[in-house]
């Protein structure tokens, strides 16, 4: 006797013989080979199949439309189309985080913004492993349909190379600043590399001169007569270079930070068109590392000689390239298409279902894993020689990551 699950194995084998029965019959009418079929237009002919109906019956009958808190802000928030979402989330994430400087004391330390670095962290990650990558590799799911994901191996290779150029890319800009430093620090939230280099430099400089001090009043007893020469504190042709250096390495910044917020901009775009939901997920994760990001670039432009105006002003020019890049996402995706397009057919790039449009995502996924973890974790890492002191400000951080991961999976969670 054949059992029920057997059965049940059976009905569903005869069920999508019906459904590649008909896909290939309405290929057949319509007179479309089967490798010119886009991903749009497979999907939507396998709705007409009886068991897809069935099961999207089923799924709403067994989860029922909630509108949560999270999603009512989010609607509210973004109301248009991806373009317009995706403009209004760069002003969401530029604007806010650069007029809070006004409020920032212009000696702000910033490695006291750990808490928040670790925060940041958590939600970049978050973003990136509960959102984008299911999105890149799945595909967003929809609360009245049931979807089916094609396996494409060459699909998958070339989103995995996306992912790594745009880490790689992460890379040679930071290797580019460090080279163009002379080494001493990329382009990080703390910039502590550097100042360190600045404050042994003068404190060396500090103790030679106490050094010649000492030597002048050993001398003193013999030459009581004599009037000694003023020694200057600091050397003027060291002063000048220690400013020049400083002050390059805050202008460099200032390009790598303008870079940074094209890649945000970039974020934004191709989060918008991959779904809406994604897109405000991403959107809070970006805000939430801005913060602290903004503020350390704030604190070197101080240090680097930038008068409080001056660095507000710099900071806000840099935003511009968030506003370029999300501009620059838009037009790839609505010249360039992506693989949900309905108007596109036959194949895409190499061969696969892909179009330049669907490379974004990856890309940016690439660079949120760079930030999140080569750009930031080194920071976290640093520890003092107070071992409670370093204890409890690591349990603090490691709650406000996990506060911060926290949020982007209860945002996603249905």
């Amino acid at each position: 006797m054949v059992s029920r699950r057997n059965r049940s194995l059976l009905s569903i084998s005869v069920f999508l013989a019906v459904c590649v029965w008909n896909v290939s019959a309405a290929v057949v009418k319509g007179e479309t080979g089967v490798g010119e079929l886009g991903t749009a237009r497979i999907e939507e002919q396998l709705q007409d199949c009886p068991l897809v109906q069935a099961l999207n019956e089923h799924k709403v009958a067994s989860s029922p439309t909630t509108s949560s808190l999270s999603s009512q802000v989010f609607a509210f928030l973004f109301p248009g189309s991806p373009a317009v979402n995706a403009l209004l989330a760069t002003l969401y994430i530029s604007g806010p985080p650069n007029f809070l400087l006004a409020l920032c004391p212009p000696n702000i330390d910033p490695s006291s913004l750990s808490v928040m670095v670790a925060f940041a962290v958590g939600g970049l990650l978050g973003d990136t492993l509960f959102h984008l990558l299911p999105e890149i590799f799945l595909g967003e799911d929809e609360h009245d349909k049931v979807k089916f994901v094609m396996v494409e191996p060459n699909k998958n290779l070339l989103l995995g190379v996306a992912i790594m150029v745009g880490f790689v890319t992460f890379v040679a800009m930071d290797k580019g600043l460090r080279i163009a430093t002379g080494g001493q620090g990329g382009h990080d939230h703390s910039h502590g590399h550097s100042h360190e280099n600045v404050d042994v430099a003068a404190t060396t400089t500090a103790s030679e001169f106490n050094g010649s001090k000492d030597s002048l009043r050993s001398r003193k007893p013999a030459t009581e007569h004599l009037t000694p020469p003023a020694t200057p504190l600091l050397p003027p042709e060291k002063e000048k270079e220690i400013n020049a250096s400083v002050k390059l390495g805050g202008y460099l910044n200032l390009i790598a930070d303008f870079t940074h917020n094209i890649t945000d901009g970039l974020a934004m775009s191709s989060s918008f068109y991959a779904s809406p939901t994604i897109g405000a997920t991403t959107t809070v994760a970006v805000f939430f590392h801005e913060i602290p990001h903004e503020v350390g670039d704030f604190a070197l432009l101080i240090q680097s000689g930038f008068s409080k105006r001056a660095a507000m002003g710099a900071q806000f020019v840099t935003a511009i390239g968030a506003l370029l890049g999300t501009c620059l996402g838009i037009a790839i995706q609505e010249f360039g298409g992506n693989s949900a397009s309905t108007g596109l057919e036959g194949p895409g790039l190499f061969g696969t279902s892909l179009r330049w449009g669907d490379m974004l995502l990856p890309f940016t996924a690439g660079t949120f894993l760079y930030v999140g973890t080569v750009a930031v974790i080194p920071e976290l890492l640093e520890t003092g020689s107070d071992q409670s002191k370093e204890l409890r400000k690591t349990l603090t951080q490691f709650a406000a990551m996990f506060t911060g991961a926290g949020i982007m999976l209860a945002i996603s969670w249905s």
